[in-house]
């Protein structure tokens, strides 16, 4: 993994099917080769090494995360859309409760819009004079003497 997140890919692909000839059940090993791949710019090899991915766990929403990005650079829409459409429905089921038990509603953002308001907050019914913000009438009294020796506020 060093060498993948430092660019070498090259070099993690072989480290990868290193690991994965010794233990070909490494599925996160399947699913970083699949990605070197895809970083290379083989995006065939990189569909290929995803579906091995999916064999392994299809209803992973990673591996279809990941197919549908692949199928998307190598131009291919409507795969993409089927992947992420998978993916999608990977998301949820992860996020399913038990029939009968109830997801509390801090644990499911979705569902936070659906609760009740809180009560509305009432607000004095007079608010705090701000003489500083009152403006003299334009062409009223002209200034008396008093505030002609104050000077401005």
């Amino acid at each position: 993994m060093f060498d993948y997140s430092s660019g070498d890919y090259a070099r993690a692909i072989e480290q990868l099917q290193a690991l994965l000839t010794a233990d070909p059940s490494q599925f996160d090993a399947q699913c970083a080769l699949s990605m070197c791949y895809y970083r290379l710019g083989d995006f065939p090899r990189a569909i290929a090494e995803g579906k091995t991915a999916e064999g392994m766990r299809p209803k992973e929403q990673l591996v279809h995360t990941n197919l549908s990005l692949f199928y998307m650079k190598s131009g291919d829409k409507k795969t993409a859309e089927h992947h992420g459409l998978q993916a999608r429905i990977a998301g949820w089921r992860e996020n399913m409760a038990a029939p009968g038990e109830a997801v509390p509603a801090s644990e499911d953002p979705d569902l936070a819009m659906a609760q009740t308001k809180p009560p509305p907050i009432k607000l004095p019914s007079k608010l705090a004079d701000a003489p500083w913000k009152k403006k003299p009438p334009i062409g009223g009294t002209p200034p008396s003497d008093a505030q002609k020796k104050d000077g401005p506020l």
